[in-house]
Parts: C-alpha cells; structure tokens; sequence
C-alpha cells in the first residue's frame, strides 16, 4: 500500500492483540479458559470477515513468550486449544481461501502441536485470500534478537559484509519477512500497550486501543474501526501538504 493510497482506502495488514479473555470469563463466573475457548471462536469470524472488508493480512497474537509465566494449568489449557483450533477449522481455512503462517520460536512448543502447525502451512500454502498470521510464542524481542543472531552468523561467515548491514537487511530475518508491515494494530480489552507485539514492524502502524473484551469484539466493531482508519493522516514522517 502507498502512502498516498493509505488516505483513501482501509489497512491492507491489521495486527490484533487479543486481549481480556480472562476477564470476560471472571465477569460471568466461569474459569479463565471459558474465555480463551470464546476468544478462539471470535477469531473465526473476523478471519471471515476479512475479504469483505478488504483486510489481506491479518496478524494475531496467540500467545506470548511472557505467558509461559501463567499458571501451568492456564497454560497447558491454552496449548490444547491452540490444537483443537488447528484440528477443528484447517478444513474451513482451506476452504476460503486463507494461508496460515505462525511465527514466533517453536523450540518450547511440544512436538504435536509442532506438528499440526507445519501441517496447516503446507495444506494452505495455496491460499492467497486472506494471509493470517499467528504469533504463537511470540516476542517482539527475541525475534529482533533471534534475527540479529542469524545476520550475526551470515557476517562472521563472510557471506554478507558489516557495511551492507542496514535495515532492510535485518528485516529479511525476521520472522514476517515475507509480509508487509502492518498497517493497523488494534489491541482489546481497555488497556494502552503493545506488549512485545511487532515492535520492529509496527514504528509507522497506526494504533487502535478499544476497552471490548476480545470474546466481545465483533465483525461490526472492528469494521468501524477500519473506517475510522480511513480519516487518519498518515504521513510516515513526512509533513502534509
């Protein structure tokens, strides 16, 4: 997307952070996995909505490389969602259209759920609908560093020189190389942070902080903030004419 296209049409690449699941199942009483189970069904129908709203790539934070810090039980109850989700819409996915990609470091993942991942990138590997994104442990920081790493051994082997380093090279290690950057980060739940989310990518998205609790969070609203984006001036540094 150009800068000047950007005024008058939606992002081509939103990012979410999916964020008060937890709450909305404190609210009704029920344990914090209700609400991880609701939120995994919200995800189906912005995924859906996607191609009438003219969203392409869509990025999700699942899950963080901080959330390991969460209760054992919270944790293995969210890793066995993650592959009843894989499981239960891979079919569905295929179906509309949508290539699924995950990033994030895979090594503490356990070898099943390792496994239904790669899975599901081959099967919709085709797809060229709707790009969505899981970022599954996934940190804004330790994929700089994990890039930086990678760089770090093509230098020492001679295969790239330290002068040729600059940004644009960093940004082919890491883990969205293959997308554009989003255009929209949209966080839930009421609460004003990024919390690790794209940090690299995201220095020129626009940012949309709303106080509904992920489960909550409908086609329609977030269809509202799409337009909203439409009246924003993005000048990428620059000063408006």
């Amino acid at each position: 997307m150009s800068e000047t296209d950007s005024l008058t049409t939606g992002p081509e690449h939103v990012a979410l952070i999916m964020d008060g699941n937890g709450r909305w199942a404190t609210k009704r009483g029920r344990p914090r996995l209700f609400g991880h189970q609701a939120g995994a069904r919200r995800v189906r129908e912005i995924v859906e909505s996607c191609p009438r709203l003219g969203v392409r790539y869509l990025t999700i934070f699942a899950f963080s490389t901080e959330n390991w810090k969460r209760t054992q039980s919270e944790v293995s109850g969210l890793m066995a969602i993650f592959k009843r989700y894989i499981l239960k819409e891979a079919s569905k996915l295929l179906t509309n259209g949508v290539r699924v990609r995950f990033i994030g470091d895979r090594i503490r993942l356990d070898e099943t759920l390792v496994r239904l991942m790669d899975e599901l990138e081959v099967l919709t590997a085709g797809n060229d609908t709707v790009h969505l994104t899981i970022a599954l442990n996934y940190g804004g920081r330790d994929e700089v560093t994990r890039a930086t790493r990678r760089l770090a051994v093509e230098v020492a082997a001679g295969r790239l020189l330290p002068e040729d380093v600059g940004a644009e090279t960093l940004a082919g290690f890491l883990d969205t190389c293959m997308l554009p950057d989003p255009d929209l980060v949209i966080r839930t739940s009421g609460e004003a942070r990024i919390s690790n989310f794209l940090l690299w990518q995201s220095a020129y998205a626009e940012y949309e902080f709303v106080d509904t609790l992920w489960p909550d969070f409908t086609a329609e609203k977030f269809e509202k903030i799409l337009q909203s984006f439409q009246g924003r001036d993005r000048r990428f540094g620059a000063v408006s004419a």
